[in-house]
């Protein structure tokens, strides 16, 4: 059940070859697709469409792509995959730009993947770590997490335009501090654990990305709060800058490099129960961190510190901040059986594990949490 932890002696780093990031930059797409190929095929949201459309047509007409654009269904689901790839297939296309959240970009990489196309996301949130990553997380049509595939390559390019993202509701930027929050708590996880990151198998994580994990905990201690005012009034300010990189950039080298762990393992967890689906994904690791936390026994006082932090920015620290209030015993038995499932990354975490015990943890953290 816990990862293979042959090889230790080596290491591995992986990540996007190239990283954009600056306000306008959607209007420079096409140049930058066009560096990849003549045929593109743009993968994109609803809302990205009705906003974006005709600039979108314009960069990539501008650049002298052929290129067709089809909108996401919402879900990276197998029936999803399998819709875009045979859209990919057919049209030709030699470059895959996934623009939107992170499940369009994860559906925009398999489907890269699966027809040997060039990838470019194009996150329009910067909501999770997902845009640099070569992992993507397949659900069900209904939401429920089913499995993380590693998909051998990361996009060739990652191009974020900050005046987009900042023009995005709040809330979508605070989930994105949930999410890479558990970056430097899950690595150091790993560490204690001796287990692998998530480039190759059986490799441990570099110091480079240890070092990313690390520098994105202290951005966000640092500018998280400042970020979060300045975007409530659609203000694009260097801390704001700041957070975005480390919600999409060094979130992403730091998971991807030094792994997940219980955090990420416990958000599985929680997909199971259906009051939990009108969350986002980092809003539901933010309270896995915690729980991490708990699971692992590190002082009340870190844990005290985390749950300050994450109620200055509104993500959830209790059960009823996830309409979890009236969730009974069983119920967190549930996710704790979800969040140990063969393969899970709760199974990193250097201490016993049982369905018993992750399921305590997590309603400790509730109780601590609930007398703050």
């Amino acid at each position: 059940m816990a990862d293979d932890k042959r090889n230790l002696g080596g290491r591995s780093y992986g990540g996007p070859n190239k990283y954009i990031q600056r306000a306008g930059e959607i209007a420079r797409l096409g140049d930058h697709a066009a560096q990849l190929g003549a045929r593109a095929f743009l993968l994109a949201d609803p809302f990205v469409l009705n906003q974006y459309g005709e600039a979108l047509k314009t960069t990539m007409e501008g650049s002298g792509l052929t290129f067709q654009i089809e909108s996401f269904n919402g879900e990276c689901s197998r029936g999803e995959i399998d819709r875009v790839t045979g859209l990919v297939r057919a049209s030709g296309a030699q470059v895959v730009v996934g623009i939107g959240g992170g499940k369009t970009a994860d559906t925009a990489k398999m489907a890269a993947i699966a027809t040997g196309a060039r990838i470019v996301i194009v996150p329009t949130i910067a909501s999770t770590d997902a845009p640099c990553s070569a992992v993507a997380v397949r659900y069900t049509d209904d939401g429920v997490y089913q499995e993380a595939h590693s998909l051998g390559r990361n996009p060739d390019m990652v191009i974020v335009d900050s005046a987009v993202i900042v023009n995005a509701p709040v809330r979508f930027l605070v989930s994105g501090i949930g999410d890479a929050l558990s970056t430097w708590f899950e690595a150091r996880s790993n560490l204690d654990s001796n287990s692998n990151n998530l480039v190759k198998p059986n490799m441990l994580p570099p110091a480079a990305g240890i070092a990313i994990a690390r520098a994105c905990h202290d951005v966000l201690m640092r500018d998280a709060l400042a970020a979060k005012l300045a975007a409530e009034k659609g203000a694009l300010t260097p801390a704001v800058e700041n957070i975005i990189e480390a919600n999409t950039l060094l979130s992403g080298l730091g998971f991807e490099n030094c792994g997940v762990s219980a955090a990420h393992g416990i958000h599985d967890g929680l997909t199971v129960l259906d009051e939990t689906h009108a969350f986002f994904h980092g809003e539901k690791v933010a309270f896995g961190v915690l729980c991490l936390l708990m699971l692992e026994g590190r002082p009340l006082a870190e844990i005290s510190e985390m749950a300050m932090f994450c109620r200055s920015l509104g993500l959830p620290t209790r059960l009823a901040d996830l309409n979890l209030a009236s969730a009974s015993k069983a119920d967190i038995e549930r996710v704790a059986e979800a969040a140990l499932l063969p393969g899970a990354p709760t199974w990193k975490v250097a201490v016993p594990l049982s369905v018993a015990i992750v399921r305590d943890a997590i309603i400790a953290t509730d109780a601590f949490t609930q007398q703050l």
